[in-house]
């Protein structure tokens, strides 16, 4: 007989992407964890950089829900295994919380999350409450928790926002606009966790703010269903796989290195920008990141060059998957105009510019099985090679990314997501 699970719950939304939602998400982990709390933090989406800000507000491992990516069932397993162990479960949605084909507010439904919706209150006195009725009543069936008013400028500001609400909409306080409090981001939003040596304090900053304006109450429980159990018969037990992970290479979704582990393979991290030589693998991994604003350092890392160059030509598997893949490229120009050559494995180069070239969700085809996952990039590649398949998105959005391939060496713009194929991702990294 099946089993359900009951957690506090909600679900972080907002009207649109820069109102303050991962700042907010991540004050009310930090402020249930310095209660003495244990808070499981997921993010709706594909998302990398706010996964990092959520793990150290959290202090636990940050994983992606999605209907489509991750799929409902995997979606309602990782719900299920944080309900038996924590005392909050918070989501973070993505983009606004109506926004997309799944959206944010599909998922809240779905599982029966309530709806937390964060609202820049910049500028902004009365009208703070139509807005927030119109995210609450605009589907009937959405279940709603209240609303939290982010960026306000003082105490009666904040009365001004509440008593703007209406119908009952509770209101769950305000995070104030505070410098110490906002996190920094670039051209592919936030700035890394990693790259923030205050993070913590301003973590620990906003979740005082918030704490001094909300009640830190538990939200009621929220009832998970035991999702059914999934078979997997791939392998890499033994397999040996290097992972790059550094300032450059940090884009990697954290099921996918538990899958990898679950399978039987051993992780070995390495940095293609401070380590000289390859650690003893079967197999590499280069995820995503910033090359582009380390391009100098990798040309300069000669015998690391050679090190990869070396593995490749021994016919070992190599993945490489956005960023990893512009590291593979013959040459990486940057916004500025400083042109670096990398490792040459790829005839062609990229260029950085300041719009963004692709951003959506991806199903690909590959000879090994399809495997889904997203791309958003702001660099341009130029490559005389014909891609060995394309991506397609569930909704028409700009992407249909080419997959090239050279021998055992896999590369794309596409960040996929393995467990939604575990048997085609095996089959990528498998000797």
């Amino acid at each position: 007989m099946s089993q359900s699970r009951h957690c506090p719950a909600v679900l972080i939304a907002a009207p649109a992407s820069g109102q303050g939602k991962t700042t907010v998400t991540a004050a009310l982990a930090r402020l249930h964890r310095n209660l003495g709390r244990k808070v499981r933090v997921f993010k709706c989406g594909p998302d990398f950089l706010d996964p990092m800000i959520l793990e150290r507000a959290s202090g636990a491992s940050v994983y992606q829900l999605d209907l489509w990516m991750i799929g409902a069932e995997e979606s309602r397993r990782l719900l299920w295994e944080s309900a038996g162990e924590a005392d909050l479960i918070l989501i973070e949605g993505v983009m606004g919380l109506f926004d997309g084909t799944p959206s944010s507010a599909d998922l809240a439904r779905h599982f029966g999350v309530p709806v937390l919706a964060v609202i820049d209150g910049t500028a902004m006195a009365q009208t703070f409450g139509a807005l927030a009725l119109g995210l609450a009543r605009y589907q009937a069936d959405l279940p709603f928790a209240g609303v939290l008013a982010n960026r306000v400028g003082s105490l009666r500001h904040a009365q001004l926002l509440e008593g703007s609400l209406t119908e009952g909409l509770r209101w769950y306080g305000g995070l104030s606009r505070e410098r110490g409090i906002e996190l920094p981001s670039r051209h592919l939003g936030l700035v890394q966790a990693s790259e923030l040596n205050d993070l913590d304090a301003r973590l620990d900053a906003a979740a005082e703010a918030l704490g001094a304006s909300c009640d830190a109450t538990l939200p009621p429980p929220v009832t998970f269903a035991e999702p059914e159990p999934q078979a997997c018969a791939a392998s890499l037990a033994g397999v040996r796989i290097g992972v790059a992970r550094d300032e450059a290479f940090a884009f990697t979704y954290g099921a996918n290195l538990e899958l990898l582990r679950k399978l039987g393979a051993r992780l070995e991290f390495f940095s293609p920008l401070h380590d000289r030589e390859l650690p003893v693998v079967d197999s590499l991994y280069l995820p995503g990141g910033y090359p582009e604003l380390h391009h100098h350092a990798l040309a300069a890392n000669a015998s690391m060059s050679e090190a990869i160059r070396a593995h490749h030509a021994q016919g070992k598997p190599l993945l490489a998957e956005c960023g990893g893949m512009l590291y593979l490229l013959d040459a990486l120009t940057d916004v500025a105009g400083e042109r670096a050559e990398l490792l040459g494995l790829l005839p062609g180069e990229a260029t950085m510019q300041k719009r963004l070239a692709a951003l959506a969700l991806q199903a690909v085809e590959l000879p090994e099985g399809t495997l889904r996952g997203h791309t958003y990039h702001h660099s341009l590649t130029s490559t005389a090679l014909d891609p060995i398949a394309r991506g397609l998105s569930p909704n028409g959005g700009r992407g249909n990314e080419a997959v090239y391939r050279l021998g055992r060496l896999t590369a794309s713009y596409v960040h996929f997501y393995f467990p939604s194929n575990p048997d085609a991702a095996a089959a990528l990294l498998r000797p």
